[in-house]
């Protein structure tokens, strides 16, 4: 095959939105392009680079060692490119957003992924992208430099293979929650309450479901588990329903009661959630996960 000696930039820049973005679905939306126009650069780049850039699993895509390297050269290309733009309209007094990309793990609550995010949201020229994933997606986005921060319920594991740094928020107490029916029956006498008391449970993929168990062994209360469920949304809803109990930090209180109408039966006053943000930085430089972080730890957190 005879190599081309010369790059289309815009074969490029859609390969480059497709690593960033995860997917050519989300790439053809963030260019404003068709998906099939999308997978044609890609497809005619990896014919002029003449090696594969993509591996393709099931649905997905993971960039091969070469797409890797390719990836590496097209984000400095690219972040030099509008660092000239940047200057220019600096220059002529035009300012632009700074962008933040924030992974939030599913597993954190939403309502308090909302609360640790505000100081940032209300920075100016500051706009915020947030995207909802699983775990292991959002780290391997974090590796290739297409999000900024990952907000988690863990810490990044000693196993992992992806080169970051784990920067405590800060940790919460556990509370149990509940319909107005479900607080009055259940409030007195807590905890002891909760033996026999109809729960819902995350699934075993979340950090709290390990800490509930661990906390329900140590203090021998045997609650009735109604049912497991992995959408924290949906789970609020059969509280809502009256089918039991759920458990949420307890600093989201007012949120719940006023968003969710439920209500707080009690505290584990010996059971704490911590949260985390990751990141590739030893040392947070982007302004606006640092007010995040800075504000999460002063003023959110116990």
């Amino acid at each position: 095959m005879v190599l081309v000696e010369h790059l289309n930039f815009n074969h490029l820049r859609s390969f480059w939105a497709v690593a960033r973005e995860g997917s050519v679905t989300r790439a053809a939306q963030v260019l404003d392009l068709t998906q099939p126009t999308i997978s044609k650069q890609v497809a005619e780049l990896e014919d002029a680079i003449g090696t594969d850039l993509f591996h393709r699993i099931g649905r997905g895509l993971q960039l091969t060692e070469s797409g890797r390297l390719v990836f590496g050269y097209a984000d400095e290309i690219f972040a030099t490119s509008q660092a000239l733009l940047d200057a220019v309209r600096t220059r002529a007094g035009v300012a632009r957003p700074v962008k933040l990309v924030v992974g939030i793990t599913d597993a954190v609550p939403t309502l308090l992924s909302r609360l640790v995010l505000e100081p940032g949201m209300a920075l100016e020229r500051v706009r915020m992208i947030c995207r909802l994933d699983k775990t292991e997606k959002l780290l391997a986005d974090l590796s290739i430099g297409a999000l900024d921060v990952v907000l988690a319920d863990a810490p990044l594991p000693s196993s992992a293979r992806v080169k970051a740094y784990n920067h405590l928020l800060g940790e919460c107490r556990i509370a149990a929650f509940g319909s107005e029916e479900l607080q009055q029956e259940f409030q007195e006498d807590f905890p002891a309450s909760l033996d026999g008391a109809p729960i819902l449970l995350p699934t075993e993929n979340v950090a709290l479901r390990y800490a509930l168990e661990q906390w329900f062994t140590d203090h021998r209360i045997r609650p009735v588990v109604v049912a497991e469920i992995e959408d924290a949304a949906l789970l609020k809803i059969f509280a809502q329903a009256r089918h039991g109990l759920f458990f949420a930090p307890a600093v989201l209180r007012p949120q719940l009661r006023r968003e969710h109408d439920v209500h707080q039966v009690g505290v584990l006053e010996d059971a704490t959630e911590q949260f985390f943000a990751i990141s590739v930085e030893r040392k947070i430089r982007h302004p606006a996960v640092a007010t995040i972080v800075e504000n999460a730890r002063a003023r959110l957190f116990i």
